[in-house]
């Protein structure tokens, strides 16, 4: 089968991989506890599944992503402005205990730079601008999340928050792999050889997001009973940012006269959390197990379940798309 085939068929059937592998670490879970040793397994997939990534996002769409000043202006104020001030509203129905609410904060906190380009090009959004500003959005959270702890947890945050786990995150899942996705796209241009290799990798975002959602839901799965009441309780704050972060971005996108087609995906972007990138900073948290991983995955498969209906209703605002939309 072609490559541009298998592509095609991995991406028209998004949707169905990522909750098949969400099923299959569920029952791995339930009946192999010893799943949770698969822990140290995240980082290094999340640091792939990140390249291969960004190496659909060649630098002249990086730099077009930069130079579409209304977009990303949209897009930065509806995740870190509107949807922290969101968050804030939101405070007082967070459980008490000091390590829950950190974990809501993480995943709330922080955008999406993953499978949102999968379910807004299904939504009927402009995904290829939301592409090309995934490094903009991964670096712009990494500097503001530590920031955004402290004013929300205050005294509690200098216990639990340290600046490590946040400078690895920035090297390992940023900058490393943004730099290898540069050099290969530059060998490529001169190689046929890497310019194949590059083709063959580019068939890998979907099976890598697969896989790291198997492995997280597989590691934390095990952790999630003892952490159950707090995972009950945080279950109405995700359900409520459920519904209203995505009308937030939209009306955004509209303040700011993007066409429908690029406002769908700022309230795509606004919508969908980043649990799978921070998963490893919780982790890093002092006392974190079992209850803020458990805290953390509870927002995923939430957020999953939502998926489904926002690309049925977000389609249905505004006019058509301008232009078909895939990953490039």
């Amino acid at each position: 089968m072609p490559r541009q085939r298998v592509r095609d068929f991995l991406e028209q059937r998004q949707v169905a991989v990522y909750f098949g592998a969400v099923a299959a670490a569920a029952v791995l879970a339930w009946r192999v506890p010893a799943s949770a040793a698969l822990a140290p397994a995240i980082d290094p997939l999340l640091g792939f599944m990140l390249f291969v990534t960004f190496l659909q996002v060649p630098l002249t769409e990086l730099r077009r992503a930069m130079a579409n000043l209304r977009f990303l202006a949209a897009l930065l104020v509806s995740n870190f402005i509107a949807v922290p001030l969101l968050v804030a509203c939101l405070l007082p129905w967070l459980p008490g205990a000091p390590l829950a609410r950190a974990g809501v904060l993480l995943v709330l906190l922080t955008p999406c730079i993953d499978y949102v380009v999968t379910f807004a090009h299904l939504g009927r959004a402009d995904a290829r601008p939301l592409l090309a500003a995934t490094p903009i959005l991964l670096a712009a959270q990494m500097l503001l999340l530590p920031v955004y702890l402290g004013v929300f947890l205050g005294e509690e945050a200098a216990g639990l928050v340290h600046w490590g786990p946040f400078l690895h995150a920035f090297i390992w899942l940023i900058a490393v792999p943004l730099a290898l996705a540069a050099i290969v796209q530059a060998a490529a241009a001169r190689s046929r050889a890497m310019d194949t290799a590059a083709s063959l990798l580019g068939l890998l975002p979907v099976p890598a997001t697969a896989l790291v959602l198997f492995v997280v839901v597989a590691a934390v799965g095990p952790r999630l009973g003892p952490a159950f009441e707090e995972v009950r309780a945080v279950a109405p704050v995700y359900l409520a940012f459920a519904v209203l972060a995505p009308a937030i971005g939209w009306g955004i996108g509209r303040l700011w006269r993007l066409p429908a087609d690029q406002a769908r995906a700022v309230a795509f972007s606004t919508a969908t959390r980043n649990s799978l990138v921070v998963l490893p900073l919780g982790l890093a948290i002092p006392g974190a197990v079992p209850l803020l991983p458990a805290v953390i995955v509870a927002q995923t498969l939430v957020e999953l379940l939502s998926e489904l209906i926002y690309i049925r209703v977000l389609p249905k605002l505004g006019g058509p798309r301008r232009a078909a939309n895939t990953r490039e």
